[in-house]
């Protein structure tokens, strides 16, 4: 970020990846970055990465890609996409076998060897999370005072989080309580567009609860991949 090299970001097509999208994509815009990004066609393109995928995300001018919520088995495609000369950094929340993807880094909390006690996040959680970390990174750098920008604002952001972690239908325990807490209360007076869209089109008067997240936002936003245009 620093040395301004361009982020793309891969994401899968269901609520968990597209609230992991908007997020990244919200802290990139804030630190000065249009990140290209690629949504995976359902029908035609399946589940997770893929080479096709990379490529295009290359063209587009990235050298570091951010995969959100899958690649952690993406053995081959993962492998493709360093061939290509990107870097890729995989933020998932699935299973992780014994063999870790080839990617530069691996950040999955039921990855075998992780310590963090985070295994209840969904990939909007661990997106969050890494957020949280590149900031601290970049604040600690110097980044801020150097370019005069703002930090982000992260906690702001909650009501994202809190959409996808119900939707992904992870426990409601430890971190994932407060995000959920912590982002329906944001939720009822979001400055979000995208939010503020679906809730009124809903015809959502009242403040959203998990049931509005689980029964009304989040089937809107999963129909998007059924009709092949998941990146809206």
């Amino acid at each position: 970020i620093a040395d301004g090299r361009k982020i793309g970001v891969f994401a899968d097509f269901d609520v968990d990846g597209a609230t992991s999208a908007a997020l990244l994509l919200r802290f990139l815009r804030h630190i000065g970055q249009e990140a290209p990004l690629y949504i995976p066609d359902r029908i035609t393109e399946g589940y997770g990465p893929n080479g096709k995928a990379f490529q295009t995300l290359k063209d587009q001018g990235a050298e570091i890609v951010f995969v959100c919520d899958c690649g952690i088995t993406a053995f081959d495609p993962i492998a493709a996409g360093r061939n290509c000369g990107l870097e890729i950094v995989v933020l998932d929340h699935h299973e992780a076998e014994d063999t870790l993807p080839l990617a530069n880094h691996v950040i999955d909390p039921k990855r075998k060897d992780d310590t963090s006690g985070l295994s209840m996040l969904a990939a909007c959680g661990v997106t969050f999370m890494a957020c949280v970390a590149i900031n601290a990174k970049l604040r600690a750098a110097g980044y801020y005072a150097r370019t005069g920008l703002a930090e982000p604002p992260l906690k702001t952001w909650l009501d994202i989080v809190a959409l996808g972690t119900v939707c992904d239908m992870v426990p409601l325990v430890g971190a994932n309580r407060l995000f959920v807490k912590t982002g329906f209360s944001l939720m009822a007076h979001t400055e979000n567009p995208g939010l503020k869209a679906l809730l009124a089109v809903a015809g959502v008067n009242d403040a959203p609860t998990p049931y509005t997240a689980g029964f009304v936002l989040g089937p809107r936003i999963n129909a998007g991949s059924r009709v092949h245009r998941a990146d809206l």
